[in-house]
């Protein structure tokens, strides 16, 4: 009887192991991909403020729509990681480079370390300097009923901006930048949101300067204007 009781202890024991542990794994792994949409302002630092696009998430890819490029958005994937312009009237699409802010600090971020992506966003466009950033926690805070931790990145001597990341999310919500600009996701909004929404439409080709600028120099008016340049400095 003794030796009964002790097995069906084990079991138990056993049991309530294996729930614990299914238990921790669903709360760490999401339910599903994430999916919401948010409108994006701007404040200048002398406190006026403007709409600065509509912003898109769908399993770490984004979506962004600006005023400035009304012709196109961009989508950017934080996998491989990449950001893309895309001209639907053209039917074109080319590298967003250094073309918008947006596209290297509003993007999908590892709440315990979120300089991680914001570097690599930023090599994506050419501008990250050598060396590692550092995101510095400043603490939590709430913003518009979200809960959030407050960041300070780093990026080399004298260039820093502050973020604040939802965690439930992993996204930030807020960024203020070196110049005193605070850009917001406002208006966040969980909905579902189709996967084309974030892809380049089929048959579209790449657009590359470096092509269009090639052709230039090959063609008369660079000519000409190289010889206008020659004449002009002896």
């Amino acid at each position: 009887m003794a030796k009964l009781q002790k097995t069906v202890s084990r079991y138990a024991l056993s049991c309530l192991s294996l729930l614990n542990v299914g238990f921790l794994l669903s709360c760490v792994a999401p339910a599903r991909a994430q999916q919401f949409s948010a409108d994006l302002v701007v404040t200048q630092s002398d406190g006026v403020m403007a709409p600065a696009g509509k912003l898109r998430v769908f399993d770490g890819r984004v979506r962004i729509e600006t005023p400035e490029l009304a012709d196109g958005f961009f989508i950017i994937d934080s996998k491989q990681p990449a950001a893309t312009f895309v001209r639907p009237a053209a039917r074109v699409f080319m590298d967003a480079r250094q073309s918008s802010r947006l596209t290297r600090l509003f993007v999908p971020v590892d709440p315990a370390d979120p300089c991680q992506q914001w570097q690599a966003m930023a090599k994506v466009a050419g501008v990250a300097d050598r060396g590692d950033w550092r995101c510095e926690q400043l603490g939590q805070a709430t913003i518009d009923e979200h809960d959030v931790i407050a960041y300070r990145a780093v990026a080399a001597p004298g260039r820093e901006f502050l973020g604040w990341i939802d965690p439930a999310r992993k996204f930030p919500l807020r960024i203020k930048t070196g110049d005193g600009s605070l850009i917001s996701a406002q208006n966040v909004r969980d909905e579902p949101l189709t996967a084309e929404m974030f892809e380049i439409p089929s048959g579209f080709r790449k657009f590359d300067p470096q092509i269009l600028l090639r052709r230039i120099k090959q063609s008369d008016l660079w000519v000409g204007g190289q010889q206008d340049l020659d004449a002009s400095h002896p």
